[in-house]
C-alpha cells in the first residue's frame, strides 16, 4: 500500500509501472533478468566505471545474477532502472532516474552505453526520450546529473540533450561538472 501511495504522489513513474517508450531509433524498457549478461560485461570493464567515476564490481556472475534478481523483483521506490534496446531488440545500455525526492520535484540521471554502441545517436536519443517522459508523466520539475570535469564527451552529449553546467563540484579526489535541466525550460529537442 505505501509504495501505491508513494507511486501515486510522485506521477506514477514507480518501477512497478510498466514502462516501454519507444524513440526512432530506441526503445526504453523495465530491466530484465536477461541484461545480467551485458549488464555484468559492462560493470567489470574498467573504462566504463572509470567514466562513472567508480570502481569495477568484484561480484560473480551468480552473485551479480541474484543481485539484479532482487533489484528487479523488490525495486527501489527512489528510483526507476530502464533498458536501452535497439529497435531491433539488442540491449545496448541502461538508463535510470534516481534520488527522487517528492518535496524538491527533482531527480538525477544516470545513463551508461556499451562503448560498442558510442557516437551513433542512442545516447542522445535515451536522454531526449526519458526527459520528456519524466516531465510528462511525473511531478519531476528538475532533472539533474554529475559527470567528471574531463569527460567532455559525455557533457557535449548532456548540453545537447538540454542540460546547462550549474557548478563544479569536488568529491574526494574527482570533481564533477553538475548539470541540470528545468521542466519550465524544456522543449522536446529533436
Amino acid at each position: 500500500m505505501l509504495k501505491k501511495v508513494f507511486y501515486w504522489l510522485i506521477g506514477n513513474q514507480g518501477q512497478s509501472e510498466i514502462m516501454y517508450i519507444q524513440g526512432k531509433n530506441i526503445i526504453l524498457r523495465n530491466k530484465k533478468i536477461e541484461d545480467v549478461k551485458n549488464d555484468f560485461i559492462w560493470r567489470t570493464n574498467e573504462e566504463l566505471s572509470r567514466l562513472d567515476a567508480t570502481s569495477p564490481i568484484k561480484l560473480s556472475i551468480e552473485e551479480f545474477r541474484r543481485y539484479s534478481q532482487q533489484e528487479i523483483d523488490f525495486p527501489s521506490m527512489s528510483s526507476v532502472r530502464l533498458a536501452i534496446d535497439t529497435i531491433d531488440g539488442e540491449h545496448i545500455g541502461n538508463i535510470m532516474y534516481y534520488d527522487i525526492d517528492i518535496r524538491k520535484s527533482q531527480a538525477e540521471l544516470g545513463i551508461m552505453l556499451g562503448k560498442e554502441y558510442w557516437g551513433k545517436g542512442y545516447g542522445l536519443e535515451a536522454l531526449l526520450l526519458l526527459i520528456n517522459h519524466i516531465f510528462s508523466k511525473t511531478s519531476i520539475k528538475r532533472i539533474y546529473l554529475h559527470t567528471l570535469d574531463w569527460n567532455l564527451r559525455a557533457q557535449k552529449a548532456f548540453k545537447r540533450a538540454g542540460f546547462l553546467i550549474k557548478d563544479k563540484i569536488d568529491r574526494g579526489k574527482q570533481e564533477f561538472i553538475l548539470m541540470e535541466v528545468l521542466k519550465e525550460n524544456w522543449t522536446n529537442i529533436e
